[in-house]
């Protein structure tokens, strides 16, 4: 079970905006991610709870930032209910998308996992849900993903397969690079793994 930090920033003038505290394991029905947020300073911020099936889709999502929550799921497209705590402001949406994503690297774990590109495949279009704190409300965006290449690196604790994944915003043209290790992102815009306690995991 991978535990460890990961520090995120801002992508575009890379400014701290806190940590990911986050553990994780794959098992026989899935995968399932869990995080604690913290701000600069070290207050809490919120939470990441998302479990996935064997083929990468999201059976439960709940997110807290703020004073708002996210609980959603793929169901009929993907569904979600985002209120306050006290769920006086809550508000149903439904979008015919795949998949959720916003700030935490679970999503980019989850997207690679729902799209798993063959190396030189041509690249895989996808519609997503965003919710981005701190207010977490949704937009939907649509995204393309190619597999550039996997790479064998040597450890103390055997072969690290690494994936190296280039990510295109089709709505504004902008290209980014996306390194996962198993369920663990090494680096992406905006975020950095500044800790692993224990190696990632591997899928079946």
């Amino acid at each position: 079970m991978p535990r460890g930090r990961y520090s995120l920033h801002d992508p575009h003038d890379h400014t701290f905006l806190g940590e990911e505290h986050f553990h994780c394991a794959t098992g026989p029905s899935g995968w399932r991610y869990f995080s604690q947020l913290t701000t600069p300073s070290g207050e809490h911020a919120g939470s990441v709870d998302l479990t996935c099936d064997e083929l990468g889709r999201p059976i439960r999502l709940e997110l807290h930032a703020a004073n708002w929550q996210v609980r959603g799921a793929a169901l009929d497209g993907v569904t979600w209910v985002r209120s306050d705590p006290t769920g006086e402001q809550a508000q149903e949406g439904n979008v015919a998308a795949h998949s959720f994503t916003g700030a935490s690297p679970a999503f980019l774990v989850a997207t690679s996992r729902l799209l798993r590109p063959a190396p030189g495949d041509r690249a895989t279009r996808i519609r997503l849900v965003a919710f981005t704190p701190p207010v977490l409300a949704p937009r939907t965006l649509d995204q393309s993903w190619a597999l550039l290449n996997r790479e064998t690196h040597a450890t103390d604790n055997g072969p690290l397969v690494v994936e190296n994944y280039q990510v295109n915003d089709l709505e504004t043209g902008e290209q980014h690079a996306v390194h996962i290790a198993g369920d663990v992102v090494l680096a992406a815009p905006g975020i950095e793994l500044e800790d692993l306690e224990t190696p990632p995991s591997t899928f079946g």
